[in-house]
C-alpha cells in the first residue's frame, strides 16, 4: 500500500469513527412540527409533496411553494384528501427571482406569525452529455439550487434570530458529492448548494438556526418525466428512468422524507440518503483514482453525443421509447402518477 493510500484509508477511518461516535452522542430532541409553521419550496410534486403530506399529518401549518397554479391547487387537494383541516397556505413564486423569494416568506410570515422551518427542496434536473449542454444550462441549475436557497434563507433570516431559533432543510444531492457524468449542470449547482449549506450551519448554529444539509441517493418520486433531456433524448431517458426503478438502488419517496424529516427534528448537520450513496461518498474518499476510473468506466456506457438536433431541450415525458415506459420503469411512473408528477 502506497503513503498515499494509507493516507486516505486513515483518513476514511477517521471519518467513519467520528460518525459513529457523533451517532451515539448526538442529543435527541423533543422538537415537534405540530402547529409549526414550515416553507416548502417545490412543495407541489415529487419529494417536496412528501414532505407535505408527512408534516401535514403531524399538525404543522403549510407554505407551498411552486411556479405552477394548478400543481399547487392538485397538491393542496391531494394533502386535504389524509387531512382535511390541514393549513396550507399556497405561493405560486419562482424563487430564483429574489423578489418572489421576498414575497414568499413575507406571505407565510403574515399569514401564519412567522417561520419556524424553512425547507429548500426546489429542483430542476438537466441530463445528457457536456458536449450539449450550454451556458444558459448552468445558470438555470444555479439559479434554481444556489440563488433561489440563498434568495429564500436570506429572507427568513432576521425573523429566525428574532424569534431566537429555526431550521432550515437544504435539499442537495448525491451529484452534490461526486459529480456524475451527463449531470454536470446539476452536479456543480448541488456541490454549490452543498458548500452553501454547510458553511451557514456553522454560523447560525450560534443564533440557535439549525442548518441541515441532505444529500439522497436515487429515490422514486416519479421525477424522470419532468427532467429535461439532451443529446439522444430516448435513450437518456430511458437510462435515467430504469436507473431511478431499479429496487435494490433507489429508495421509496415517504421512506426518504421520513429520514428528511427525523434529521430535521434532531437538527443534524447532514444526512446521506441510501447505503449504496454512502458507500459511494466512502470510495470517492479512499480511493479517489480508481473511483474516477470507474465513473469514466459508467460514462462509456451512457449515450454518446449525437448532432444539433441533441442541443434541443425535451421534458422526460416527451422523450419516451420502447423501454419507457417498460416493465423496468414500473416503478417510476407509479411514483409519479402518486406524486403528482404527470
Amino acid at each position: 500500500m502506497t503513503p498515499s493510500q494509507k493516507r486516505n484509508l486513515s483518513v476514511a477511518a477517521a471519518g467513519v469513527g467520528a460518525f459513529f461516535l457523533a451517532r451515539a452522542v448526538r442529543r435527541r430532541t423533543s422538537y415537534d412540527f405540530g402547529g409549526k409553521s414550515v416553507v416548502i419550496t417545490g412543495g407541489s410534486r415529487g419529494l417536496g409533496l412528501v414532505l407535505a403530506r408527512q408534516l401535514a399529518d403531524q399538525g404543522a401549518r403549510l407554505t407551498l411553494v411552486a411556479r405552477s397554479e394548478e400543481e399547487l391547487s392538485r397538491a393542496v387537494d391531494d394533502i386535504r384528501t389524509r387531512q382535511p383541516f390541514a393549513e396550507i397556505l399556497v405561493v405560486p413564486a419562482d424563487v430564483r427571482r429574489r423578489y418572489d423569494a421576498e414575497r414568499t416568506i413575507a406571505e407565510a410570515r403574515e399569514r401564519f406569525g412567522g417561520i419556524d422551518v424553512l425547507i429548500n427542496n426546489a429542483g430542476i434536473i438537466q441530463v445528457g452529455p457536456v458536449a450539449h449542454m450550454k451556458l444558459a444550462d448552468y445558470q438555470d441549475a444555479m439559479e434554481t439550487h444556489f440563488w433561489g436557497p440563498l434568495y429564500t434563507t436570506l429572507a427568513v433570516l432576521p425573523h429566525m434570530r428574532d424569534q431566537g431559533e429555526g431550521r432550515i432543510v437544504n435539499i442537495s444531492s448525491i451529484g452534490g458529492r461526486i459529480g456524475v457524468p451527463h449531470l454536470v449542470p446539476y452536479s456543480a449547482s448541488k456541490f454549490a448548494l452543498a458548500g452553501l449549506s454547510d458553511s451557514l450551519r456553522y454560523e447560525l448554529a450560534r443564533h440557535r438556526i439549525l442548518v441541515t444539509t441532505v444529500f439522497p441517493g436515487l429515490m422514486r418520486t416519479g421525477s424522470p418525466l419532468n427532467a429535461t433531456f439532451k443529446g439522444r433524448h430516448p435513450e437518456e431517458f430511458a437510462w435515467f428512468a430504469i436507473s431511478d426503478s431499479l429496487p435494490l438502488a433507489t429508495i421509496d419517496a415517504e421512506r426518504a422524507a421520513y429520514q428528511i424529516l427525523e434529521a430535521c427534528r434532531r437538527g443534524d448537520a447532514e444526512l446521506v440518503i441510501t447505503l449504496q450513496a454512502k458507500l459511494a461518498i466512502l470510495a470517492r474518499t479512499m480511493a479517489p483514482e480508481l473511483f474516477a476510473k470507474a465513473m469514466t468506466f459508467i460514462n462509456g456506457l451512457l449515450p454518446p453525443s449525437t448532432g444539433v438536433e441533441g442541443d434541443r431541450l425535451k421534458l422526460g415525458r416527451n422523450s419516451q421509447s420502447a423501454w419507457a415506459p417498460s416493465s423496468l420503469t414500473t416503478r417510476t411512473y407509479r411514483a409519479a402518477i402518486e406524486n403528482n408528477e404527470m
